[in-house]
């Protein structure tokens, strides 16, 4: 038997209304709405009274009466007067071991047309805050990429950030793939940030041999919103840090931080920004810190994150490149001119630089890397001497070392994209260069 009474006192009558506000504005990118209480990042649901569907949006800026969204998706369809709920819950992505070998989009749902992902543990927050200064570990321990060139000269550590610095169509992507394919991470996080639809299943089957074992890919192609291309690093970032609580060295891959300062940008001046640099406004260098600070290692495990910068014009003082060569503990710069040469990959050493090298290798590996370091710089600065004849050999003793070790330096330094080394065969032909 129920009891009517008792049943309808358990009711709570402050849920049984659920407040909602109206669009009073639309335009091209953003929508306009008041009649809730929002704060800005806030996840709203917009709901298309003809269309019957909703879309996520963002609160982005408020002013007395009203508060703007920029919507996860396009704005076609909506009208003024739809209605606009506020997600308690806030913005987050479903976190697990389920994830492992499938593709997703910003939000954490499979695009890859294998079906629902399984074996979800945890609803992990997409925005947060990075960890405290103190609690973060000391980097000393060797993160090995099985890339010789980066291995031998710019060795990584776990938990370090690491910039890769191109123009477009030097290499970045075939990198990014040896890298993923032959580095020690146990599970491996590549976000696909702005690029063209074509270049995700590319990236797959030419990069990744098809192989995702381990490996997750969030992707956010240039045609969806500004939003989509922006969350999309972030819900690589929260589920790299799931993963590493969970006490993994985790790599994680993103291509490009440029075309995720670009949706930002978009995003600012939608919302009445001023550009600052080369159009971009003030929130891009306030976003590219929040984003990659939150790598790193903890007392669990460790985020080793590889991001590349697209390099407007080869220019490496473009405000995105110069920004994020600040914050970053190395960068790994490409060039168009070894490119063209047919030196692959086309690593520019000299203009390269891990911050933590000295602290991940030996005495007498960083010794070696001092030496031939000098062997580089010497060919360089003599280069258009040696090409038009002007030096004649036994001018210089050290010039006449090293371009004695200059095919046997050129030849350890390319590696073809399917070749894949341990660090120690890698250290054992590093130390034969210069015997």
């Amino acid at each position: 038997m129920i009891d009517i009474d008792k049943l309808i006192d358990s009711i709570d009558v402050t849920n049984l209304v659920v407040p909602f506000g109206r669009i009073r504005h639309i335009s091209s990118t953003t929508i306009t709405a008041c009649g809730i209480e929002v704060a800005v990042g806030d996840i709203v649901k917009i709901e298309s009274e003809q269309h019957l569907y909703t879309v996520l949006g963002m609160v982005a800026s408020i002013d007395d009466a009203n508060f703007t969204i920029v919507p996860f998706s396009f704005i076609e369809g909506f009208r003024i007067h739809d209605k606009v709920y506020l997600q308690k819950d806030g913005l987050s992505v479903k976190t697990g071991y389920g994830l492992l070998g499938r593709v997703v989009n910003a939000l954490g749902d499979p695009i890859d047309g294998k079906g629902k992902i399984r074996d979800i543990e945890d609803n992990s927050a997409i925005n947060k805050v990075s960890m405290p200064a103190l609690d973060r570990g000391i980097i000393d321990e060797r993160f090995s990429t099985g890339v010789k060139a980066i291995d031998s000269m710019l060795t990584s550590g776990k938990g370090q950030k690491v910039g890769i610095f191109a123009g477009s169509g030097v290499g970045k992507s075939t990198l990014m793939g040896m890298i993923v394919k032959g580095c020690q991470a146990q599970i491996k996080v590549v976000a696909l940030i702005g690029e063209r639809g074509r270049e995700i299943p590319e990236f797959i089957h030419y990069n990744l041999n098809n192989d995702l074992e381990n490996t997750i890919i969030i992707a956010a192609t240039s045609d969806e919103s500004a939003l989509m291309r922006k969350y999309g690093a972030f819900t690589a970032m929260a589920i790299a840090e799931f993963f590493r609580d969970k006490g993994h060295d985790v790599l994680l891959m993103m291509d490009s931080v440029t075309r995720f300062a670009m949706a930002q940008r978009e995003i600012g001046l939608s919302t009445g920004e001023p550009p600052v640099s080369r159009g971009y406004p003030p929130s891009v260098f306030a976003l590219l810190p929040q984003l990659m600070e939150r790598a790193g290692n903890n007392k669990k495990g460790s985020i080793t994150a590889f991001f590349t910068v697209l390099v407007d014009g080869d220019d490496m003082n473009d405000p995105i490149a110069d920004q994020s060569r600040s914050i970053l503990d190395g960068h790994i710069v490409l060039t168009r001119d070894l490119t063209e040469q047919g030196f692959y990959p086309p690593i520019n050493i000299l203009k390269s630089a891990s911050r933590v090298m000295d602290k991940v290798v030996d005495k007498e590996h960083y010794n070696q890397f001092l030496n031939l370091k000098r062997v580089l710089s010497l060919i360089k600065e003599n280069e258009v001497l040696i090409r038009v004849g002007a030096y004649k050999e036994g001018m210089d003793k050290e010039l006449d070392f090293a371009l004695t070790k200059k095919d046997k330096l050129r030849e350890f330094l390319v590696q073809d994209t399917q070749e894949q080394y341990t660090f120690e065969d890698i250290s054992k032909l590093f130390k034969e260069v210069l015997s």
